[in-house]
């Protein structure tokens, strides 16, 4: 679809949505959180769609469009395009109505993602590896699904899909309305693709027209924003794919017919921010949350002073976090945080120039967490690589200090993202 001719907002049916989706979906809980409430002074409710069956609420969505299509359209079978949690819900579904599945998957997908799709598919699904974004993912399974004479079932741009995301705001409402009296203040909603936040936000502002809708997406990845800013959905160039369940490179239009008058406002979270969450959720809380799960938490700092004793809504969409990605995850947190930096030095030629750095240069509780020459040959010439964690971000400016002190020739690569990219 052309970006200068934008889609009605479409009618949805989600009472109906709710009611195909009751024998098959996990009722999630709505959870009070202390120790959140106790840290915003407000009252903070978690949305648990990490414990879906699926771990995610896109199940929701793909079964709810899947079990409309016709006898036919499911005997000839259907293809889905998806970063991971699409795909689990869409291979569940499969399994549960009998029906043939293809999923496109992009190559870099996390293989915990990939391992769960085929488990919860079994032999209903054929996974296919292609592409290095959702995107280029979504050109080739349509194309397959044309070739095929398939059905493609969309992760977010679908009437049918949105109506099913739109079930998690179903059960929010009739959980909360047993628990309190006051309407709840503030929803805090990830977008990826935006059928989430365009079936929550369709919803509420019908049934619960109080509550500021609070969008949000990665730094990486803000093609909502974009969409926003330009009043149409854009194609955005480059994407940080790290936030793999809440990045594409442009958001759906049904969604956005959506989401442009239901959400109140829009906020972009760092990636860094994003693995901080993820480390707070598991050690304080026991909860396993992904990259895109953590975000409605992460935004919350940023929010203090607006919900400060009011009524908070977090939605944790999803919990499909691979263990092989968290030394990442410390990593990302380490250097969002202030406490890791990385140094290209290059030590004077003399003795003892190493050991100076290391007892002058360096504070006492800094720790070196990689130490490698760049150079192969005549090291003593050559650049080293310098990982260096702090105990307080607040030791930094003395690090600094007495680099200039001691005349220490080197470059920051924390602040080049290209070199980053390469050498650590």
């Amino acid at each position: 679809m052309s970006e200068d001719k934008l889609v009605d907002k479409p009618a949805l049916d989600i009472d109906g949505a709710a009611k195909r989706l009751k024998p098959v979906v996990n009722h999630t809980p709505l959870q009070f959180n202390a120790n959140l409430s106790r840290k915003y002074q407000c009252r903070v409710y978690l949305k648990r769609e990490d414990l879906q069956i699926v771990r995610s609420y896109k199940l929701r969505g793909a079964y709810n469009m899947m079990s409309q299509l016709t006898p036919s359209q499911l005997a000839k079978g259907v293809v889905c395009a998806s970063a991971g949690n699409h795909a689990q819900g869409f291979a569940y579904s499969c399994k549960k109505l009998n029906v043939k599945g293809v999923v496109f998957m992009p190559i870099p997908s996390p293989q915990q993602k990939v391992s769960q799709t085929k488990m919860f598919g079994e032999d209903f699904v054929e996974v296919k590896l292609v592409g290095d974004t959702f995107d280029d993912t979504a050109v080739a399974a349509k194309a397959y699904t044309l070739e095929h004479g398939m059905t493609f079932i969309p992760p977010f741009d679908h009437p049918a899909i949105i109506e099913g995301q739109a079930t998690v705001g179903v059960e929010i409402l009739e959980d909360y309305n047993q628990l309190e009296q006051e309407p709840i203040d503030y929803m805090f909603v990830p977008i990826g693709g935006g059928g989430l936040s365009a079936g929550l936000g369709y919803y509420f502002k019908e049934k619960s027209p109080h509550t500021k809708i609070i969008g949000l997406e990665p730094e990486g990845a803000p093609s909502m924003l974009a969409a926003l800013k330009a009043g149409h959905p854009v194609m955005l160039e480059n994407i940080d794919k790290f936030v793999d369940g809440a990045s594409v490179k442009r958001i759906g239009d049904y969604t956005f017919s959506i989401c442009k008058d239901a959400l109140d406002d829009m906020h972009l979270v760092p990636e860094g921010k994003i693995c901080t969450t993820i480390l707070q959720m598991y050690n304080e809380e026991a909860i396993v949350v992904e990259p895109a799960g953590a975000m409605s938490i992460a935004a919350l700092d940023d929010y203090a002073a607006q919900i400060k004793g009011k009524t908070i809504v977090c939605i944790v969409s999803g919990g499909n976090n691979d263990i092989a990605r968290m030394q990442e995850i410390k990593e990302r947190s380490l250097i969002y945080e202030g406490l890791k930096y990385y140094f290209l030095i290059r030590f004077a030629q003399r003795p003892g120039a190493l050991k100076e750095f290391v007892n002058k240069v360096l504070g006492p509780e800094d720790d070196i967490t990689r130490f490698e020459y760049i150079q192969k040959h005549n090291k003593e010439a050559g650049p080293a690589l310098v990982g260096l964690e702090l105990k307080s971000k607040a030791d930094y400016a003395a690090l600094m200090e007495n680099m200039k002190q001691y005349q220490i020739n080197y470059n920051e690569i924390n602040k080049d993202d290209n070199i980053y990219g390469y050498l650590i």
